[in-house]
């Protein structure tokens, strides 16, 4: 199936036609700004399917909303009628079709020529009133209140909020896309609209405060929720607006006799991970928690876990290399420790289930 792609280059267009990428009966036919309208004629005569994402939101003069949004979807109409072929068509317009002001009005325009298309032609029409798309390759600093938070925060630039209440409907950019693949291989006629969810609904001052957050945790290692779908999708869209040098964090290494360790993943509600090598006949740990439980993970060299019942006298070890990787859980209330019993330094992985608190460490020194 060859698709033509109208905005290619743009925030969806790029997205959307990396997706399609991926499919291997689909090959995509770029259209964008610097193409003429003779290279449009051409695709539209190749086309099997068309995907009209171009438009324009932010005219120097309003007059423009008409010329770009509504006259490129009747060039697109107009010669597919002349051309008797009646393509499918998926269109992107916006919700801002429901209010009165000029940009919706375009965007209203452009969905009535396409009706007037559908009922014409026969060709199926599918139209998405998109709610606000955020994610990665949103232009900053242009309509994308989400991308020009990200970018700001992410260097250190202020932000202006002029309704901190006002609310925002947010749709991320893998949503979106995946919406349009469906329709796309939908067996459709006629005209219709289409919705892509999951919208979230917040605010202004909601989602400057969140992207605030994740800049501010990043540095202490410290991650969110990533079990609410929203944050995730925020938290991806931010890391995408640092430059390459910025994704690079240096740990603070805490070294002694015995090797170092350092804190990699912190979360309020996941734990911790923290990684630590130990240098050959060096022992770490002799100690036990009520509540804490962690994992360890010997990922090179060898050890010896050992761990005994606090108020027994039984002791209980576990041997463990880097031949065969293995996990060793630590419940409560057993004094454990791990010993290298190599000769070259061995790394270990922990994790345990909640933050280390120095005021409320719960950990009790005793030897195994």
């Amino acid at each position: 199936m060859k698709v033509l792609v109208t905005g290619a280059s743009g925030f969806v267009g790029q997205n959307l036609s990396i997706r399609l990428s991926r499919e291997s009966d689909i090959a995509v036919l770029p259209f964008d700004i610097d193409n003429t309208h003779t290279e449009l004629i051409d695709a539209l005569s190749k086309a099997d399917a068309i995907i009209h994402l171009a438009g324009i939101n932010r005219p120097l003069n309003p007059s423009e909303f008409m010329t770009g949004n509504l006259g490129l979807t009747s060039a697109i109409a107009d010669e597919l009628e002349k051309m008797k072929r009646p393509l499918p068509i998926i269109f992107s317009s916006s919700i801002q079709a429901e209010q009165d002001n000029e940009y919706g009005k375009s965007k209203r325009a452009a969905e009535e020529r396409l009706k007037t298309y559908a009922e014409k032609t026969g060709a199926a029409v599918r139209i998405f009133r998109f709610a606000n798309i955020f994610g990665k390759w949103c232009r900053p600093n242009y309509n994308s209140a989400v991308a020009t938070f990200c970018y700001n925060i992410a260097h250190d630039l202020p932000i202006s909020i002029r309704d901190p209440q006002a609310p925002l409907r947010l749709l991320y950019i893998d949503d979106a896309v995946e919406a349009i693949l469906r329709e796309l291989w939908a067996q459709k006629t006629g005209f219709a609209y289409c919705q892509a969810e999951p919208v979230y609904a917040t605010s202004v001052g909601e989602v400057a405060g969140m992207i605030q957050s994740i800049h501010d945790s990043r540095k202490k290692a410290v991650v969110g929720d990533f079990s609410d779908a929203f944050y995730k999708k925020l938290n991806t869209t931010y890391l995408s607006y640092l430059d390459v040098p910025d994704l690079e964090t240096t740990p603070e290494l805490k070294s002694d006799e015995r090797g170092w360790l350092f804190e990699l993943i912190k979360s309020d509600c996941a734990g911790q991970i923290f990684v630590s090598t130990t240098k050959p006949g060096k022992k770490r740990g002799n100690h036990y928690h009520d509540t804490k439980v962690e994992k360890f993970c010997l990922i090179k060299g060898r050890a010896r876990i050992s761990m005994r019942k606090v108020n027994g006298t039984e002791h209980y070890a576990f041997d463990v290399d880097d031949k065969i990787i293995r996990i060793v859980d630590i419940p409560p209330g057993y004094t454990h420790s791990l010993e290298n019993t190599g000769t070259e330094d061995c790394i270990v992985l922990f994790w345990a289930n909640e933050i280390m608190n120095p005021a409320h460490s719960d950990t009790y020194r005793l030897e195994v």
